[in-house]
């Protein structure tokens, strides 16, 4: 269970409630002995009478009602207590639940970009749900459950001594042998577990996948071979489950198996000592009866228990190889300080850790606050990188970025990033209404901001077309609008935020040249104490920049401004004549 002593810090946070917990199993199970030990006195009643001890049949009526009282409200009280236990235990476990996914949730919130990159979506999400509902099992029921028996054991036990020391003795007997088959039966469950978990994860997945890339299982006709390969996996998934299965159904017939051994021993080995005078009444024996079968649930759960504490061990070890993972991108200044916008890079170099692929160079460059620049390159020159390092959302490889003179290391990481308003090149839109989508650059914008941020981004006319308008609720990833549309409300986010830093990486790509000309006019006048950068392959969206920047391979090839670089020879006077050819045409 070592995987699982990371939970123990939120038993020490419950602690009051789970010892209320246990005081009141202990109660509970002490009542429910009561009606075994009246069922056994009646027993003896009934002897009493049959032997002639009690002459009277309203004495025997009497002493049977006397005793059925005490049972149903011994009875009743047990119920309740019970009920309480129930209460106590899983509502803690619901709290501990909830506790944990939020660890998970926030650690993947912390985790960088290449912990994505090298993890699939399904697989995280198999993670934070059927994984923390495995370990859910074991901080709730488990836990009962267990304390459940083990107060019933030391309570039954402690009596059956101290009535018949020797039948007791063979009562119990089968039990070692329970403890032998339990433990070899775990250690299978605790392999299976862990395959299933990670077939569930894979099945996860790829359902995910598929769901997400529909279109573009439709648009090449397939289906039959995506749902053949579900198939495949899904029996995959079956057979594994069959194999766990098949070893937990060992369980409950061997308890009802000792149980059986048990009540077998109670009749044989009690009445031969009933018939000897070493048991006086045979009430005893009843109880004994009674007790052992009380007993069968309880120890029908240590099976039962040590199933889920076997797969909870193998969920656990799946989250903490996550929670162990350390962020790469940390916050190294907890003190927050105002960022005013003036980006410098020095001798910059950055490598992607997953491909090995230089992106950046040697790159260096300087953007004051209330200046534009403008960066143009090939696919695959580095523009996005550019961006990303920016935002901080890798390290640099080598060299130095600076915001306001300081390196961007010993910046407080949440200052930075929301002084910066990205688009990014794929545009993300959520489920969810447009206008919430535009207020997550600002959440408690007014309805007036929203809009504005929506006209200057040219995209108002298009929203108020829609039927529901700005309570129009997007597909998946937006899937609702159209690629130009996305890219609108994406700016239209990043304008409503007001922030310091303006980083647009190709996002007006999807837009007509007219529409272009209307959103960069607005952004001009928008971006005026603002540092703004443009990552576009179009000359239209770059020429009124400050500044332009062309990266070739990695490496800055030219920079100046429009009119400086269509004066030189290179790769922006051979583009510019290309487009405005283009234009012409």
């Amino acid at each position: 269970m070592k995987e699982l002593k990371h939970v123990n810090k939120y038993f020490y946070k419950y602690k009051w409630k789970l010892i209320l917990g246990f005081l009141i199993t202990i109660v509970a199970r002490i009542f429910a002995l009561y009606p075994v030990q009246f069922i056994g006195d009646s027993t003896n009643i009934i002897q009493k009478y049959v032997s002639g001890e009690i002459g009277s049949a309203a004495t025997l009526r009497s002493e049977l009602f006397y005793n059925i009282t005490l049972i149903i409200g011994a009875t009743l009280i047990s119920a309740f207590l019970t009920f309480l236990m129930r209460q106590t235990f899983i509502v803690v476990s619901r709290h501990m639940e909830f506790d944990l996914k939020n660890e998970v949730y926030q650690q993947y919130q912390n985790l960088s970009l290449n912990f994505y990159k090298k993890n699939r979506t399904g697989d995280l999400m198999n993670r934070i749900s059927e994984d923390v509902s495995k370990v859910r099992m074991y901080l709730g029921p488990a836990i009962m459950y267990s304390v459940t028996t083990l107060t019933l054991f030391v309570v039954v036990i402690w009596y059956m001594i101290n009535t018949a020391p020797l039948l007791t003795l063979y009562t119990l007997a089968p039990l070692p042998i329970l403890s032998f088959a339990i433990y070899k039966l775990s250690v299978a469950i605790h392999k299976r577990s862990t395959i299933v978990q990670q077939y569930l994860s894979k099945l996860n997945t790829f359902t995910q996948e598929s769901f997400s890339g529909i279109s573009v299982i439709k648009s090449y006709g397939l289906e039959p071979q995506t749902n053949t390969n579900f198939v495949e996996l899904s029996n995959g998934s079956k057979q594994k489950n069959l194999d766990l299965v098949k070893v937990q159904a060992f369980f409950f017939p061997l308890m009802v198996l000792l149980i059986g051994v048990s009540n077998t021993l109670v009749i044989f080995i009690g009445g031969r000592q009933v018939i000897s005078g070493e048991i006086e009444n045979i009430g005893i024996i009843v109880e004994f009866l009674l007790y052992v079968n009380m007993l069968t649930w309880p120890v029908a759960t240590v099976g039962w228990v040590t199933s889920i504490i076997q797969q909870a061990e193998a969920s656990q070890a799946r989250i903490n190889e996550f929670l162990r993972q350390e962020p790469q991108i940390k916050n190294l200044q907890p003190k927050s300080e105002p960022i005013l916008g003036d980006v410098s890079f020095k001798n910059v170099s950055f490598t992607y850790e997953d491909t090995n692929i230089t992106a950046l160079k040697d790159i260096s460059f300087t953007v004051n606050r209330g200046e534009t620049l403008a960066i143009i390159g090939k696919t695959g020159s580095g523009k996005s990188t550019i961006l990303e390092l920016i935002g901080r959302l890798y390290d640099v490889s080598g060299g130095e970025i600076q915001i306001d003179g300081k390196n961007i290391i010993d910046l407080n990481l949440y200052d930075l990033r929301n002084s910066i308003g990205y688009v990014p090149q794929d545009a993300f839109l959520f489920s969810d209404s447009i206008r919430n989508n535009i207020r997550f650059g600002k959440t408690n914008a007014s309805d007036e901001e929203v809009m504005e941020a929506a006209k200057n981004a040219s995209v108002h006319k298009n929203i108020i077309g829609f039927n529901k308008g700005y309570d129009t609720v997007l597909g998946e990833r937006g899937i609702t609008l159209s690629g130009g549309q996305k890219q609108r409300v994406s700016i239209a986010r990043a304008i409503i935020h007001d922030p310091q830093i303006l980083l647009f990486d190709d996002c007006l790509s999807a837009v007509d040249t007219e529409t272009e000309e209307e959103i960069l006019s607005n952004l001009f006048k928008i971006s005026k104490d603002k540092t703004t950068i443009i990552v576009s392959h179009r000359i239209s969206s770059a020429k009124n920049a400050d500044k332009i920047i062309i990266l070739e391979d990695g490496y800055i090839a030219q920079q100046g401004s429009h009119q400086d670089l269509i004066q030189k020879e290179g790769y922006y006077k051979e583009l510019y004549a290309k487009q405005l050819s283009e234009k012409e045409m």
